[in-house]
């Protein structure tokens, strides 16, 4: 009951003038705003998302269709977009803060490093100058008319399409709603002819070393343009087919390179990408150690030039074939439950970029015909549009400075001279095994079962111990979702032995948590729709799974040797995986968010080694022997466990196996962490009792400002299971008023996030939940102070006044379509079930625990109205909330000569002139003293 809309325009930021740069963003920021019949959040309660890019913008909507009226609404919302948008010069001075604040979250390093890669493979062309953001002294300035003339010469009719994919009963109907709503629409008679821009091509490669100090690390990109073919026949699909082959062939390599001792990249891949219509290129991004981007840079072009002189496989090109025949297997038997989204987004190529639709059903039958007869020779010669001499952009990213352009020539004539000498040596693989489990086990027994008849789910308890709940659904044909937990995690060690353990599960799995090496086991996996993965968590450890229902044999025999298998680390193992992991602590260290964080958890949270971040210094203090034994420990006692399985599950065909995979885990001679709920550890924290508001700087490459406003919460037992519920409806209504004031009326912000922290509690069935709601928003830094006022000031509104009807009802609407697409849905299912388990309230009956969950969820929706959300918000936050918060603002660190201007600005003008050159002097004695301490750095 749920449908997908577009309207696509094929107009972006590539057809501005100079002083336009940034104008065709602002149009759908002043859709967004107001059309002729609606304004600001009357639409954004619509609204999926819009995204805007060089060449084309689309407008989605993702609406019910159960009430006719709203699915009209929704069509008449596209309609104004169309040709109603209002460009008056009060709704683009509204609009400027919010579109500022885009552009300023898009200067942060991320940004910063893709606007240059774009910049450097867009040379010479419109694209290079035409970034969807725009530029900052056009945003700022440009005027009403000059976006309305951008507009209303664009937006052509004849430029857009309506797209329209639900769950319709008539479609005629709704064909009959667009044409209500667009039919009477006119355009001028002769529509703007759009201009094809061309991206010269380049034979020699281009080479750009970028240093970006606040970088996550060092990585290298290395880019292949070509002209991108068009698909119209089944020979195009072939070759696309083909080229799909290549590049997961390809990436297999760089998978299994990553894994090897002391690796020159901790992680590779290749795609193909479509850039600008009609230009695609092959991409190929590596991350790897600092000062290591050569050592990767020669490492991924080895690997192309050895495939272009001894290509691939016949069994590298088998594992890749059946990949490909899996995937396409699943899509097909899931053909009637594809998302809206996913078709509508089919059409949306299809009119943006021509893409043939031909249905998952020639797809499945072309593919399942054309696979087995691509050959390994003919996929392998998909590598010779991998040369450098052939439109190639290479570029490394660093923190700083190592690699010059003189060294990545000198690697890539290197790898040239050696290709050409034909002396590299051919792909050596590994032996794969033929079986996951060696020695089947003898199968265990049913000890006790249950039907809970009301959620639809069985439980069993085998012999080992292990409790076993599933649930049979039809929401998918392909899915099968498992997830295992036992209490008893990192909130039970002390701290001596906390960062060591905490590393197991990273340790464990370089190695081989299921008994083989990573690499080996995706060879061995290859075809088969099988994941399992652990966590350990402060209460909990568990793990996780996904599979097919033809694959299920394969999850549980994974979740078999999980508990089966003694893990231990070898030097090499644990060298990569430290290496990696001081490299994130490296990169934590250089972003400027990271202080920022770590001080709101400081405060909120105390400076418990629980929520302490991780140095450098705990890192080498990691005991590599001690983190596996715990990791061992923690998977080894299957009677502490219990599994939910949700899916596609015949019974017939899934109790056997899991009698025989899970039912046959041996329970260890003596138990092993077996811990009562009621009697695990909570973690250490305790809110601020007073009001705090901090300013934390960092130094930053280009201005950023974050705010975090944080109130404590504390739930009463005795009421826990409504309170979640009430604490859901009210982080969506807080969500809901805060954007209405900030960004609608002030129009200063982007957007607003409302989160809610309620896990630091350990999970007895008697003591109260205490934990945090927190209100984050990015925006000048000049007026964070101000709009943290008028937040509090819109809270204090809400919990003394309440919010209206309007409010409430919206809200209420949220969560029951949120309920209603859940229902419909195997990890909602999953999830449910599962925190009926863990729920405060089971004591041994998850039907009952379910039914009372639910009736809390019911009696909060029926009893929500203004009056009851206002008590809510006086009793679930400090009330009144002015009292008790805390509030923590990320602020660019001003450099000396910012400071010293600043100083200057600030003097009373009776200080006389002499005092401002004395002040003048101590400050350049200040400044040459901060720069000669920074020079004398080693």
């Amino acid at each position: 009951m749920r449908a997908a809309l577009a309207l696509a325009v094929k107009v972006g930021s590539v057809l501005e003038e100079e002083d336009e740069r940034g104008v065709a963003h602002i149009v759908e920021h002043l859709a967004f705003s107001a059309t002729e019949k609606y304004t600001n959040h009357d639409i954004i309660r619509f609204l999926e998302k819009c995204s805007d890019i060089c060449y084309d913008t689309v407008y989605e909507l993702f609406v019910p269709v159960d009430k006719h009226e709203l699915l009209s609404q929704a069509i008449s919302v596209l309609a104004e977009f169309s040709s109603e948008v209002r460009v008056s010069k009060d709704d683009l001075e509204r609009e400027r803060g919010a579109v500022m604040e885009e552009y300023r979250g898009n200067r942060n390093a991320t940004g910063r490093m893709q606007d240059a890669h774009w910049i450097l493979m867009m040379e010479g062309s419109q694209y290079a100058d035409r970034l969807p953001i725009g530029l900052e002294k056009v945003i700022r300035n440009v005027s009403s008319e000059t976006v309305k003339q951008f507009y209303s010469k664009w937006y052509h009719l004849s430029n857009m399409a309506v797209i329209a994919v639900g769950d319709f009963s008539d479609t005629q109907s709704v064909v009959e709603l667009v044409k209500n709503h667009f039919g009477h629409k006119i355009s001028s008679p002769e529509p703007p002819l759009i201009p094809r821009y061309t991206v010269p091509s380049h034979e020699e490669p281009r080479f750009s070393c970028f240093v970006e100090s606040e970088a996550t690390g060092s990585a290298v990109i290395i880019s292949y343009k070509m002209a991108a073919g068009e698909l119209n026949t089944v020979r195009d699909y072939r070759d696309l087919l083909a080229e799909s082959m290549f590049l997961y062939a390809l990436n297999q390599r760089f998978f299994k390179i990553a894994r090897r001792k002391d690796p020159p990249f901790f992680s590779c891949s290749a795609s193909a990408d479509v850039l600008v219509n009609p230009l695609k290129a092959y991409i190929m991004t590596s991350s790897c150690k600092e000062k290591g981007t050569i050592e990767a840079l020669e490492s991924m072009l080895t690997e192309v030039a050895r495939v272009q002189l001894h290509g691939f496989s016949e069994r590298e090109v088998s594992i890749v074939r059946a990949l490909l025949m899996s995937e396409i297997e699943s899509a097909y038997l899931e053909r009637d439950q594809m998302q809206s989204t996913s078709l509508r987004d089919e059409y949306l190529q299809h009119f943006l970029r021509n893409e043939p639709v031909i249905g998952i059903e020639y797809e499945a039958q072309l593919q399942k015909t054309l696979l087995p007869q691509i050959t390994a020779a003919e996929i392998s010669k998909y590598a010779v549009k991998l040369q450098t001499s052939c439109s190639c952009v290479i570029k490394t990213i660093e923190p700083r400075a190592s690699a010059t352009v003189g060294d990545l020539k000198n690697v890539v004539s290197m790898i040239n001279d050696l290709e050409e000498k034909r002396i590299i040596s051919p792909w050596d693989d590994e032996q794969i095994p033929e079986e996951i489990v060696n020695t089947k086990p003898n199968a265990g027994n049913i000890v006790q079962e249950l039907e809970y008849s009301k959620i639809g789910a069985t439980e069993l308890v085998l012999s080992n111990g292990m409790r076993v709940c599933y649930k049979c659904t039809n929401f998918l044909d392909d899915q099968v979702i498992f997830t295992g937990f036992s209490y008893g995690g990192l909130s039970e060690l002390p701290e001596s032995e906390y960062f060591s353990c905490s590393m197991g599960p990273t340790i464990a799995g370089e190695i081989g948590v299921y008994g083989y090496r990573p690499s080996v086991l995706m060879d061995m996996l290859a075809g088969k729709r099988a994941e399992v993965s652990t966590k350990l968590g402060a209460y909990m450890r568990t793990f996780s799974g996904d599979c097919s229902p033809s694959d299920l044999e394969t999850a549980l025999q994974l979740v078999y040797q999980l508990f089966t298998t003694n893990v231990t680390p070898g030097e090499e193992d644990v060298k990569i995986v430290m290496q990696m992991a001081e490299e994130v602590v490296r990169a934590q260290d250089r972003d400027p968010y990271t202080a920022f964080a770590n001080r709101v958890k400081e405060l909120n949270y105390g400076n418990s080694y629980f929520f302490r971040p991780i140095r450098i210094s705990d890192l080498r203090k990691v005991d590599p022997l001690k983190a596996c034994e715990y990791f061992n420990k923690c998977f080894k006692d299957p009677s502490t466990f219990s599994i939910v399985i949700v899916g596609n599950i015949d019974p017939s065909i899934a109790l056997p196996l899991i009698l025989q995979y899970l039912g046959g885990i041996p329970k260890p001679p003596k138990p092993l962490l077996q811990y009562n709920r009621d009697d695990l550890k909570g973690l250490p924290f305790t809110f601020p009792k007073t009001r705090i508001r901090e300013v934390v700087r960092s130094p930053m490459v280009e201005e950023q400002c974050s705010v975090q406003l944080c109130f404590p919460v504390e739930l009463n037992n005795g009421t826990m299971v409504e309170d979640i519920h009430i604490i859901g409806f009210l982080s969506k209504l807080l969500e809901t008023k805060i954007m209405q004031v900030l960004r609608f009326k002030h129009g200063q912000i982007y957007t607003v996030g409302v989160s809610v922290f309620l896990g630091g509690n350990k999970p007895s069935r008697t003591a109260n939940v205490r934990g945090d709601i927190s209100i984050n928003f990015s925006c000048d830094p000049e007026i964070s102070s101000k709009l943290v006022d008028i937040t509090l000031d819109e809270i204090s509104r809400l919990q003394e006044e309440g919010p209206s009807d309007e409010d409430v009802s919206t809200i209420l609407e949220i969560e029951q379509r949120a309920h209603e697409n859940g229902l419909q849905e195997n990890y909602y299912w999953l999830d449910r079930i599962l925190h009926s388990y863990q729920s405060r309230v089971y004591s041994g009956d998850v039907g009952t625990c379910f039914e009372i969950q639910e009736e809390g969820r019911s009696k909060v929706r029926q009893s929500l109205t203004p009056v009851t959300a206002q008590l809510a918000l006086q009793k679930i936050l400090p009330f009144p909330c002015k009292k008790q918060y805390t509030v923590v603002i990320l602020m660019p660190r001003a450099s000396h000569f910012k400071s010293l201007r600043s100083f200057f600005q600030s003097t009373e003008t009776s200080y006389g002139r002499h005092a401002k050159i004395l002040a003048g002097i101590a400050g350049l004695t200040v400044l040459a003293l901060s720069l000669w301490r920074y020079s004398r750095r080693p």
